[in-house]
């Protein structure tokens, strides 16, 4: 996608009261360099099952990319023991982070999603391509057209 037809992103509708790991997410990019960090995000609806999750974690271990990966608390129980520690130089695992301005950074090259609304648009607007892990509802919809309309990803199936 051709840059200058990226839009600006706006970050005044983002929530502020997770600042925290607001600063914690942008710092942690800013080492990171161009297009090398995998941002996996399921929305704060999604649950994984406990094979996805394990799936999930071994094949962002196994991958040797920089990944940051979205995992709301209640869910963190989920991810393999030692999982963390042994990828912590290249991961970083955070229960929120500022969307926006994560997919707007220049360090993000691909967002692992699961297609909801929000979630595509902002990637769309950003063009950030997409790996589409979609769950229920409009996402598998959503996911089609990343894949076959607008040419903006790749779609893996749930199993």
């Amino acid at each position: 996608m051709n840059q200058e037809n990226v839009a600006k992103p706006s970050f005044s509708y983002c929530p502020s009261r997770f600042k925290p790991e607001m600063d914690i997410c942008v710092q942690w990019l800013n080492s990171k360099m161009t297009g090398s960090v995998v941002y996996v995000s399921f929305g704060s609806l999604a649950t994984l099952g406990e094979d996805q999750m394990e799936h999930l974690a071994l094949g962002l271990k196994r991958s040797e990319r920089n990944f940051l990966w979205v995992v709301r608390k209640i869910e963190q129980k989920k991810i393999p023991a030692n999982f963390m520690e042994e990828t912590s130089e290249r991961g970083l695992v955070v229960a929120w982070s500022p969307q926006l301005q994560v997919l707007a950074h220049e360090a993000v090259g691909c967002f692992m999603s699961h297609c909801g609304w929000n979630s595509t648009m902002e990637a769309l607007s950003l063009g950030v391509p997409m790996v589409a892990v979609p769950q229920w509802a409009d996402q598998p919809t959503n996911a089609k057209f990343i894949v076959d309309e607008w040419q903006m990803g790749i779609r893996t199936e749930v199993d």
